[in-house]
């Protein structure tokens, strides 16, 4: 392990995220993913706490436990405050942490309450670095100014509100999600991804189930671009993809060493590598030269002018597999984006196609401007 990396401790609120994401984005049991990669790719995370009543959420047990993640049990107690239990429990664990444990380099803290904005304050004096994350609607304007870095639920790649919990909201659009547009590599046929015909959420691929490695290494590549200044090493992008599947192993694709996969996604198109600073660890980026995908834009803008002569506007829902139907194996993931919406933002940031968010069919309604 790099001196270099942060280590993590995480502790969630876990009732406060779970009902936030509920009630404000209709996702519901919470999915713990989104979270998982977007800490995998800042640190190694040392710790993960979840406090909460859990006979609240017995389907969200199961699936912590699964991704290793310590459950602490707060049980209601009769003339008492769960939520004060819960609180108080939780900032005295990380305040001790903070103390026992002085390798910890940063607490991600997982909540929208500002009753934990003084814990934030405090592990600050302490010289960590907090990392708050919480659901956009149900978070207190107080927290985010409080942490280093904040991340809204809502924003992180993977995460997607339900068209139900969109028109629920009443506010005409759904929340806003950052979606960077990147330079990336061309289409090369991929194992096809399960799709949601009626809604633009997509499920997740298991760890260890995908075939190509070439989306992987372009989703973790991404989201280190994303936070990080300077170059990226092979070696931490190395480090970061066994943090999001640490089942990987690029022997398993019939590689004998990470630099020759990587070798083998330039000669795809995939990425670019430069020399590094170290012999052995190149700087890894997207090309610079995106006219290939620039190519893959325009075939989803022809896909939308073609619907369009129907004399209605196409939706979202459905236009992956449409696009698919001009370039069998289509895969969004291989551009460095986490899903179809993602890709067709970017679209719609490069002027190629428009986007309305219509409460009546609960999706976004495609054009092709002009």
């Amino acid at each position: 392990m790099s001196n270099d990396d942060e280590r993590i401790a995480l502790f969630l609120d876990y009732e406060n995220l779970a009902i936030g994401a509920r009630d404000g984005l209709g996702v519901t049991p919470f999915d713990f993913g989104p979270v998982a990669d977007a800490l995998a790719e800042r640190g190694r995370v040392v710790a993960r706490r979840a406090y909460a009543d859990w006979s609240f959420f017995d389907e969200d047990r199961r699936a912590l436990a699964r991704a290793q993640v310590e459950l602490i049990e707060i049980p209601q107690r009769m003339g008492g405050s769960r939520k004060n239990a819960a609180d108080i429990k939780m900032a005295v664990d990380a305040i001790e942490l903070a103390f026992e444990r002085g390798f910890i380099t940063t607490f991600a803290i997982g909540t929208g309450d500002s009753d934990f904005t003084p814990l934030v304050h405090k592990l600050r004096e302490l010289d960590k670095r907090v990392i708050g994350i919480g659901v956009q609607s149900s978070t207190s304007a107080l927290l985010p100014p409080a942490c280093d870095e904040f991340l809204f639920y809502d924003r992180l790649p993977g995460v997607e509100p339900t068209a139900v919990a969109r028109r629920g909201r009443g506010r005409g659009r759904p929340p806003v999600v950052a979606v960077p547009v990147l330079p990336s590599a061309p289409t090369v046929p991929a194992a096809p991804e399960p799709v949601v015909p009626d809604t633009p959420v997509e499920e997740a691929v298991p760890a260890g189930e995908e075939r190509d490695p070439g989306p992987l290494v372009a989703r973790t590549l991404a989201g280190l671009q994303r936070h990080t200044d300077g170059p990226v090493l092979a070696s931490r992008l190395k480090r970061a993809i066994l943090r999001k599947d640490p089942t990987f192993d690029e022997a398993d694709h019939g590689f004998r060493g990470f630099g020759e996969l990587l070798r083998h996604l330039e000669s795809q198109r995939v990425v670019q590598l430069r020399t590094g600073s170290a012999q052995g660890d190149p700087e890894v980026s997207f090309l610079e030269d995106s006219s290939a995908d620039e190519d893959v834009f325009r075939a989803l803008a022809e896909v939308v002018a073609h619907l369009q002569t129907s004399g209605s506007r196409p939706q979202l829902s459905g236009m992956k597999d449409q696009l698919r139907k001009r370039l069998p194996g289509f895969s969004e993931k291989r551009y460095g984006f986490n899903t179809f919406l993602s890709f067709a933002k970017a679209a719609r940031a490069r002027d190629l196609i428009g986007m309305e968010w219509d409460d009546e069919v609960g999706d976004y309604l495609l054009n092709v401007p002009g």
